[in-house]
């Protein structure tokens, strides 16, 4: 063959390039970008977002269960080649998850040693991809033509509809959306406690949809929280029922017709809990209230939450709780003891708003 003739491997574009994205599941459309990206890229690294996310069915999978299912749908080679990391979310602060991003990819990217490294951001071409590139202006984008008719929150819903429900789609439909590898672990997932339990709170759901079908616009809720810290200890109840059971979360709940926000949050401290504390001396402990309304932040649907954060002055005992008989057990935690994934809905980012705790806990 003559030497002319012969055709050599074009040099990769980048040095790096990143995606992201929650892969909840991880399905066709997102092996699409990575297979993009490892064709143009020396390395490629996939940060899975919504890690140490506690499971709910906008979450049912940790960080290693999909990053598991990611290395399925590559080989030896293309694995070699592929990095996969967990990032926490930060859901009220973008210049948070905006540092954790480019930490994580100054950690992980391969130098280059005779030069700065080429750095981009792929994604589908979809709007989510243009408001990376507004916060990432020192990397270049380079977007993937969306595979059409793949949504993960299409196959969450096929999957959690029934048990049923579940096998026709794994036995039939899945194989259009998911890599067989993902299959696999999907099907063996749907055999377990966890799916079982997801599968109550997706029944759950559907009674609180068919109560407001008739509503003429989707309602929105207005809920309260109470962040109330003492001597290094944040007061929280443990959820003795779905949505969340086992969980910790903030005291608080739905605000009455006639009260405001204040008064609803003082309330559920009284009723609900009868946290010794006079109300003049929460009051007075007052440090600061937010709204709290990231779309997707609650179960039920829109649902927005004012929080108050209460510092109350350090004593060498934590006051005394005393919960309402059959309601959720509170206890006082200390700050050191907690995790992402122990915690209701979106409240570990309501304490981490008001206490600044860290947002990037490393690898799980």
């Amino acid at each position: 063959m003559p030497l002319e003739s012969l055709t050599l491997p074009a040099a990769p574009e980048f040095d790096c390039l990143v995606f992201i994205g929650r892969f909840q599941p991880p399905h066709l459309g997102h092996l699409a970008v990575i297979r993009e990206a490892l064709k143009q890229a020396r390395q490629v690294i996939v940060l899975v977002g919504s890690a140490w996310q506690a499971r709910s069915l906008r979450n049912p999978w940790r960080f290693e269960e999909r990053q598991a299912m990611l290395r399925t749908g590559f080989d030896e080679a293309e694995n070699e080649r592929l990095e996969i990391a967990p990032l926490l979310d930060a859901l009220y602060n973008d210049d948070v998850w905006v540092r954790d991003v480019q930490r994580k990819v100054r950690d992980i990217a391969s130098p280059t040693h005779a030069r700065l490294p080429r750095i981009g951001l792929i994604g589908a071409s979809r709007g989510q991809s243009s408001y990376y590139l507004s916060l990432f202006p020192q990397w270049e984008s380079v977007s993937v033509p969306l595979v059409d008719g793949i949504s993960a929150s299409q196959i969450r819903e096929r999957l959690f509809r029934s048990p049923d429900a579940s096998n026709d789609y794994l036995s039939t439909g899945a194989s259009h959306d998911l890599p067989p590898g993902v299959v696999d672990r999907v099907a063996q997932f749907c055999q377990g406690e966890v799916y079982h339990q997801l599968l109550e709170e997706q029944q759950l759901l559907d009674q609180y949809r068919k109560a407001w079908a008739q509503a003429p616009y989707p309602p929105i809720f207005v809920t309260v929280n109470a962040v109330v810290v003492q001597s290094g200890h944040v007061l929280l109840v443990r959820r003795t029922a779905a949505p969340g059971k086992g969980l910790f979360a903030l005291p608080g709940g739905f605000i009455n017709p006639h009260e405001r926000l204040l008064d609803a949050c003082l309330r559920e401290l009284r009723e609900r809990l009868r946290l010794k504390v006079p109300e003049p001396v929460l009051k007075g402990s007052l440090r600061g209230q937010r709204l709290f309304d990231e779309p997707h932040r609650s179960w039920r649907g829109r649902t927005l939450a004012e929080a108050f954060y209460f510092a109350l002055r350090p004593e060498q005992q934590l006051p005394r709780l005393k919960p309402v008989k059959g309601g959720d057990h509170a206890r006082w935690v200390a700050l050191a003891d907690l995790e992402p994934d122990s915690l209701f809905e979106d409240h570990f980012f309501i304490i981490q708003n008001f206490l600044g705790l860290p947002a990037d806990l490393g690898s799980p």
